[in-house]
């Protein structure tokens, strides 16, 4: 069971990024897959999850309107999707998966979290 990162690197503030979460395929059954992210010297903080039963997706506000989160299941793929990248979004991205369902008021808390891609830097430039 494997959580693969990618898609970071050095943006240029206001610019647009894509991350992907691959995953082997019995991951992706899970019910839910999130993205968390470290900005340096910091704690590591939920972002957005999306899940197989729940037909909304979670944001934290910073990202609301400007990340989205989708899930391509015939790729075994969860993307995140930033627009409007500012410097406070630099960071370590890291993808998550739970294999069962989980009340939406606790999608943001990483220990309820059962598998960890490695994490993809993002670094935005101001």
């Amino acid at each position: 069971v494997q959580l693969q990162a990618s898609g970071g690197g050095l943006v240029q503030a206001g610019g647009s990024v894509r991350l992907s979460c691959a995953a082997s395929p019995r991951t992706l059954s899970n019910d839910l897959t999130a993205w968390f992210r470290q900005p340096p010297g910091k704690e590591r903080e939920f972002v957005a999850a999306i899940s197989r039963t729940h037909g909304i997706p979670s944001y934290v506000d910073s990202v609301k309107g400007r990340f989205t989160i989708s899930r391509d299941s015939t790729k075994s793929t969860v993307y995140l999707q930033m627009l409007s990248l500012e410097p406070e979004d630099t960071a370590v991205y890291f993808c998550a998966a739970r294999r069962g369902r989980l009340v939406r008021s606790a999608w943001y808390d990483l220990r309820q979290y059962d598998y960890w891609g490695q994490g993809t830097l993002v670094t935005v430039s101001s």
